[in-house]
């Protein structure tokens, strides 16, 4: 299994056992690309899942930078408009996955981590925006 899909397996499990629901994994658009999507209570989360081996000298979310952002907000609009949900509420989310030797080392969930990119044309319903450790 690549290190990819090994980690947005592992995030699911995460998420799920923290109660939220999952809705689709790699979600694909002409424009961009969704690990994962889940509903938590009234919200739609979109993750975006970061795996690196533990002693990375970098954190994995610092990888999602505006560019992917930005095509990760294209991939939501397209979601957005599919589902045709009115009014939704909305989140992009990150899950850093920490491997060391075949086994997960550690997981942090990262709330609220960037709003809607303003090049994708949508608009940000979410709610308070969530801290980074």
């Amino acid at each position: 299994m690549r290190l990819g899909t090994f980690g947005e397996h592992a995030a699911s499990k995460h998420l799920s056992g923290k109660g939220m629901r999952l809705l689709t994994k790699n979600y694909r658009t002409p424009r961009g690309e969704i690990d994962l999507v889940f509903r938590d209570r009234d919200c739609l989360v979109f993750v975006e899942v970061k795996t690196r081996s533990e002693g990375a000298r970098t954190r994995p979310a610092d990888a999602v930078d505006v560019r992917k952002q930005q095509r990760i907000s294209c991939a939501a609009e397209t979601y957005l408009r599919r589902i045709n949900a009115p009014r939704p509420v909305w989140r992009f989310d990150v899950v850093e996955v920490l491997i060391e030797g075949e086994r997960v080392s550690r997981i942090e969930h990262l709330k609220n981590v960037f709003a809607m990119h303003p090049r994708s044309g949508g608009h940000h319903r979410s709610g308070p925006s969530g801290a980074r450790p």
